[in-house]
């Protein structure tokens, strides 16, 4: 099968990686608008599968010309481009993958495309990274084997394996976006009512081998698609996992309105945004450098089963590839975009139209996949009789 990444960044780079190397994959394309920057990343991996192209995504004839030659398109760019891409796949009839973009509704704008992609015959999956996208795989695959599906819940973070002051934290993406997963409310359903409530609340202590305590609180964008799918849930929440003590600490920023957008103040004449200055100092201080992370999962999928109340319970930790250089969450994040595109092109996911990951990604072989690619995720069962014990 042929694969195109559109985007040569971190995530597009580790994908095209991993796509070189699997068996499957007889071609893979790198676009990126910068030609000299994809035939680095090209140089780098040193495949000769691998081919650079100049490729300007926001021209949609170029795009489409780029995308019309491969099986699958793996689209790494930033999630504003997700609607465009998504809109061409289908009018040239090729298969697309995305890492989502809650943010302005784009991963909605895409699943609103179900019928079209269905006429044309192309299979669309949008978050395909790891909250959301493996998140979802495994609550899909957990509800898939309950008879009736109560309560979900989910707990991923990443973070630095050796923390240090003042955050004990060191971002993998932007910290922007995480202002943004801080501070906008959390989408959660509690007694079976879907609700919103704010972001760094009911901070509770979880333990990880080899962490010893950790703390986890609601954040915005986790729940993803889920409330949705399973819309008979009674819990669903999805909590972010960080050292103890930094939830409090970012409590403070958002409560002194240092991380809003729409905030505004005047310092010698000048209108200065607190957030802005807030994003230059923290930066920085919080990039993660060299150093190693980790991202650690744990989803629990609760419900009935042959008449007795089963949780079924995923767990993962992954570091970070030494060896090649790359970060516990481009490899946790890529491998995933990369499976499921694979899983797309070789017929495993037959399905056609715009699916959430949860609905159309089959569990079992996606855990193989990750399995191949060094990232571990354990299943584990309890079961309680239903009527003396809840979980």
């Amino acid at each position: 099968m042929k694969i195109g990444v559109l985007g040569s960044g971190l995530m597009g780079k580790e994908a095209a990686r991993d796509l070189a190397g699997s068996d499957g994959v007889t071609a893979v394309g790198l676009a990126d608008i910068d030609l000299e920057r994809a035939q680095q990343v090209c140089e780098q991996l040193n495949s000769p599968k691998l081919t650079a192209y100049k490729v300007n995504a926001k021209d949609e004839q170029d795009l489409a010309n780029y995308m019309r030659q491969f099986d699958v398109i793996i689209n790494a760019l930033f999630y504003s481009f997700n609607e465009v891409v998504a809109k061409t796949a289908i009018k040239v009839g090729v298969n697309s993958v995305d890492l989502g973009g809650h943010i302005g509704h784009m991963t909605d704008r895409v699943l609103e495309l179900k019928e079209e992609a269905a006429e044309a015959g192309v299979t669309l999956i949008p978050d395909l990274g790891v909250a959301p996208g493996m998140i979802n795989i495994l609550s899909g695959h957990g509800a898939g084997q309950l008879d009736k599906l109560e309560e979900i819940k989910l707990y991923v973070g990443g973070i630095p394996v050796r923390p240090e002051p003042p955050f004990e934290y060191n971002h993998v993406f932007s910290m922007e976006g995480v202002f943004d997963h801080y501070t906008d409310p959390a989408l959660i359903i509690r007694d079976g009512i879907k609700q919103e409530i704010s972001s760094l609340s009911e901070v509770e202590r979880v333990h990880f081998e080899k962490f010893g305590p950790l703390e986890a609180f609601h954040t915005s964008g986790g729940t993803s698609t889920l409330s949705i799918s399973y819309p008979q849930l009674k819990t669903l929440e999805y909590k972010t996992i960080r050292y103890p003590g930094h939830a409090e600490k970012f409590k403070l920023l958002v409560d002194l309105n240092l991380t809003r957008m729409d905030y505004e103040v005047d310092v010698n004449g000048q209108t200065v945004n607190p957030r802005e200055v807030l994003l230059k100092v923290l930066d920085p201080i919080v990039d993660l450098k060299d150093k190693d992370d980790a991202v650690l999962l744990r989803i629990k999928v609760s419900g009935e089963k042959d008449g007795k109340l089963k949780t079924y319970v995923y767990e993962m930790t992954t570091y970070k590839d030494r060896k090649n250089n790359v970060t516990a969450m481009a490899r946790a994040t890529a491998n995933t975009i990369s499976a499921v595109a694979q899983m797309i092109g070789n017929g495993t996911i037959t399905k056609r139209g715009v699916f959430p990951p949860e609905q159309c990604v089959p569990g079992k072989p996606y855990m193989k996949e990750m399995e191949k690619r060094g990232v571990m995720i354990h299943e584990s069962e309890l079961t309680a009789e239903k009527d003396k014990v809840s979980i």
